[in-house]
């Protein structure tokens, strides 16, 4: 892990898992963080295969939120992986990350 990957992992760390009460990082949630110039990405898991999705989509788009503090990232991707319904939750924090960019 390089140095910016380290800055984003340790902001998304703070994230917190609404249900539970207890950052993402204590869970070992985080699959994976990429920094490739100006873009972030990061993968994780929840801590069942049948979290609800509503939870799900919350700790996606904190993720994107916490990732775009870094200095010089400007572009976050975010994935959910090993979810029962994995492909809806992407494409619902895809959509509330484009909500987010639309009201700045």
């Amino acid at each position: 892990m390089n140095e910016k990957e380290k800055q984003v992992y340790d902001l998304v760390s703070e994230v917190v898992d609404p249900e539970i009460g207890i950052p993402i990082s204590v869970m070992d949630l985080i699959d994976e963080v990429k920094v490739e110039g100006d873009r972030a990405f990061i993968a994780f898991h929840l801590s069942t295969p049948m979290c609800p999705p509503l939870f799900a989509v919350k700790i996606g788009t904190d993720i994107y939120l916490q990732a775009l503090k870094v200095e010089g990232i400007k572009e976050v991707e975010v994935k959910v992986k090993g979810h029962f319904y994995e492909e809806q939750i992407n494409q619902e924090i895809l959509e509330e990350i484009s909500r987010l960019k639309s009201l700045k």
